[in-house]
């Protein structure tokens, strides 16, 4: 019997180089107050799919992207402030997308090109996962109403992968939208 390597795959959307900055400056905050490492917050993403599945799969997985994406048109990410949420015992911290639709539309196209049906799903951006409600205390008061008002262009996804149980993902490809329009009239302008 043939010994397949498994690896955990992700579709994610990386923002612009100032939202990533920006990001990262609330993540030094957090790694400070809770004595984290730094390295252990991966880059700042928005999560669109996840699967794991053996490596001989990945180009037909690949293939049927590419064709999807042909049709996809590119659009504006805004962002509006950060929240939370709690499974279970653990809490998130997060950056809420002020208009999810593109983003719940581009995660159902990609749950019909691999036939499968769409469960919850709410766009965001993690900036820390599963602390305790300790830890949460330590933190609400940092974020509590804070706002984080960004925009940035999506004209891409990304595909990553890390072998199933490992740490780091790395990237495999990057998928270019077929449709690729500039947003003419963004919310909310900055440089990159």
């Amino acid at each position: 019997m043939e010994n397949e390597v498994m690896y955990d795959y992700m579709l994610v959307i990386h923002p612009d180089a100032q939202t990533l900055q920006d990001v990262s400056i609330f993540r030094h905050l957090i790694s400070e107050e809770l004595g984290m490492d730094q390295a252990a917050f991966s880059q700042a993403h928005i999560a669109l799919f996840r699967s794991e599945f053996p490596e001989k799969y990945e180009a037909d997985f690949t293939g049927m992207l590419e064709e999807m994406v042909q049709e996809q048109s590119a659009f504006t990410i805004y962002t509006s402030r950060i929240d939370h949420s709690k499974q279970g015992e653990r809490h998130m911290f997060y950056v809420n997308v002020a208009n999810p639709k593109p983003v719940e539309e581009l995660h159902r196209k990609i749950l019909r090109t691999f036939e499968l049906k769409p469960g919850t799903f709410k766009p965001h951006m993690a900036l820390v996962r599963s602390v305790n409600t300790q830890q949460f205390n330590r933190l609400a008061p940092y974020f509590a109403n804070k706002m984080f008002v960004r925009s940035f262009h999506c004209h891409s996804f990304s595909l990553v992968r890390k072998p199933a149980g490992g740490q780091r993902y790395e990237l495999v490809r990057e998928f270019r939208f077929g449709r690729d329009n500039a947003s003419e009239h963004p919310l909310f302008n900055h440089a990159a």
